[in-house]
């Protein structure tokens, strides 16, 4: 590359201890996700069991059919209510609006944390269809933000803490520093080179999710696997059944998400935010009784429990928990719940993909689960990467590799057609949901 004029810019190469003095920083980041990821999830299962185990068994309402139904309405809509006057009245209205955000969104300002924490803490613990990653990420990037212009005693610029920040935080959520890596690698890709070798980029992102991954590991991180048989024997009708599966899954997705903005509007047309998602959690509640426990909550548990008694269950009443579970999703994204979509489209690919073995018991277990994960998450998520490893990280078997990148191609062909699990931002609605838009927290705030 040369330097003379009109010609591209040089890009000088850093040294090993140039790299290796950026270290300790991304190794802070790193145990930092982690253990904000740690404290807020331990947080929420604490109070989950106080809500949905203790005070019941105390008051002599758990009974062998369960809780009452009663119960499952009223817990969610006091959870709606509350999260909605944490949206209305905390600094910052508990950061961005979850439908039109994807995983990773502009730094929040730091004052807007707490409250963003609050609701997240909330909705999980009630019982909300959302998984804990887009909060923990939005997180993680303001508080790497913030330590990284302390350090510098100046503005900077938000690029490379929001990378770590993310890297880490995926690489403690799932215990492993490779779903970082390929989120990461995807994202270099679609900026462009800047002239520095690919390990180069990666080199910190990597430091920090390892730390991450380690950090969270070290204190007992969440199983992603389901137990299925091992897939031993594959087979030519495996070719044809799993892109089948994938792509049934990712067209169920895809309903939802065209339903999204319409319930989105719904919803925004509701003034107040305590009413919206105080509605919402009546909602979520109804639909929790008609899907039973296993649709409620982020899914993580809930799909793990859903493979062990899978042949208990007809494929219609397996397929009905999927349904319930796409429904409870995009009404608890439009409604204003804050959470993330990859978690519950892990349930609904695990659903769906233990519907078809009990219907067509020819079909693997493994391949049924693994694509029926892959179609599912990519058409929430839109990243190829993501959706393979999650198929991969949940039957725990690397031999459906080869099958699953062959299905990733036709996968990829259909789902790039469907309709994103996203609304345009600003969302137009009521006059309150208007003056929280003209406030909403921005990088620059």
């Amino acid at each position: 590359m040369t330097g003379r004029p009109g010609g591209p810019v040089p890009v000088r190469t850093p040294t090993s201890a140039e790299l290796l003095r950026t270290v300790p920083l991304a190794l802070l980041i790193g145990v930092m996700c982690a253990v904000t990821l740690v404290a807020l999830s331990w947080l929420a299962e604490r109070l989950q069991v106080a809500i949905w185990e203790e005070l019941p068994g105390a008051w002599g309402l758990a009974g062998a059919d369960g809780l009452p139904w009663w119960w499952t309405v009223g817990v969610l809509t006091v959870t709606g209510l509350l999260v909605g006057a944490t949206v209305r009245w905390t600094p910052g209205h508990a950061g961005n609006d979850p439908a039109t955000t994807g995983m990773v969104a502009p730094p929040l300002p730091v004052h807007a944390l707490p409250g963003l924490a609050l609701a997240l803490v909330l909705g999980l613990a009630g019982g909300v269809s959302l998984g804990p990653e887009n909060p923990i990420i939005a997180l993680n990037v303001a508080l790497a933000v913030w330590l990284v212009s302390r350090r510098a005693r100046t503005a900077v610029d938000p690029a490379r803490p929001t990378v770590l920040a993310t890297s880490g935080t995926i690489g403690a959520l799932f215990a492993t520093p490779v779903a970082a890596a390929l989120l990461i690698t995807e994202a270099f890709a679609e900026r462009g080179s800047d002239g520095r070798r690919v390990f180069d980029r990666l080199f910190l992102p990597l430091v920090t999710a390892g730390a991450g991954s380690v950090t969270a590991y070290a204190v007992g991180a969440p199983s992603f696997s389901v137990d299925v048989a091992a897939y031993l024997a594959p087979s030519g009708w495996d070719l044809l059944t799993a892109p089948a599966l994938a792509i049934v899954a990712a067209l169920l997705v895809a309903l939802g998400a065209s339903a999204l903005p319409i319930v989105h509007r719904v919803v925004h047309t509701i003034g107040s935010p305590v009413l919206a998602l105080g509605l919402g959690g009546l909602v979520l509640g109804v639909l929790g009784v008609l899907g039973g426990p296993l649709t409620l909550f982020k899914g993580l548990d809930e799909m793990q429990q859903l493979a062990e008694t899978a042949d208990e269950r007809a494929w219609h009443q397996i397929l009905a928990l999927a349904v319930v579970k796409v429904a409870a999703l995009v009404v608890a994204t439009a409604a204003g719940f804050r959470g993330g979509r990859v978690f519950p489209a892990v349930f609904v690919g695990v659903a769906l993909g233990l519907a078809a073995t009990e219907l067509l018991p020819a079909v693997h277990p493994a391949v049924a689960v693994a694509a029926g994960v892959m179609g599912a998450v990519i058409a929430v998520d839109r990243d190829g990467w993501i959706a393979l490893f999650m198929a991969a990280v949940v039957v725990g078997d690397v031999q459906l590799l080869p099958l699953l990148c062959l299905t990733l191609a036709p996968l990829w062909l259909v789902a790039r057609l469907l309709p994103e699990m996203l609304v345009p931002a600003p969302a137009a609605g009521g006059p309150e949901f208007r003056a929280l838009a003209r406030h909403r927290p921005t990088a620059s705030s």
